[in-house]
């Protein structure tokens, strides 16, 4: 394989636990407005998008107990069953830290298909979670919420990148 074939890696700043802290809070904020219908239906979920973010760019950082407390956060916001977001959120978590090699290596649209996999992997145990815990189904449209989140990847990761990318020097010219 020729170098010109291999993707160009950035070397990235540290990012601080500030960053990643705020950027948790944000995402349950985002996922605790308050929406009705087709809106409800595809709103992504921007915990899930966090997690999988950091989970492939910072794994020694964020891994499946932050993944969990996540979820029981997101459980007591959404008045869910106790535990349903917090088993979907460390799957989710687990499944980041055993590609982010893979996973890294891909540019964010090329990574698009496979955060998509992993989000509907993510809300099918949401949903059966609810099945067996008596809820009914709640339709097809209930996975759109993965195709706005694999939809809304590229961006996403793209401005949580931001923060990392070293400051060009202007002097260095």
């Amino acid at each position: 394989m020729a170098f010109a074939d291999h993707p160009r890696q950035e070397i990235l700043l540290p990012v601080k636990r500030s960053f990643i802290a705020l950027t948790f809070i944000v995402a349950l904020v985002l996922n605790l407005i308050p929406l009705q219908n087709v809106a409800l239906a595809a709103w992504p979920d921007f915990i899930a998008l966090a997690l999988l973010y950091w989970c492939i760019s910072q794994p020694q950082r964020i891994g499946i107990s932050i993944a969990f407390g996540m979820g029981l956060l997101m459980d007591i916001g959404d008045a869910s069953t106790f535990g349903q977001h917090a088993l979907a959120y460390s799957i989710i978590a687990f499944v980041a830290l055993v590609l982010h090699r893979r996973l890294s290596n891909f540019g964010p649209m090329k990574q698009a298909p496979q955060i998509g996999l992993i989000l509907i992997a993510g809300q099918f145990i949401i949903l059966l979670t609810g099945l067996l815990d008596g809820s009914h189904f709640p339709g097809w449209d209930f996975f759109l919420a993965s195709v706005s989140g694999t939809l809304l990847w590229p961006f996403l990761s793209s401005m949580l990148r931001i923060p990392q990318k070293p400051r060009s020097d202007t002097d260095a010219r």
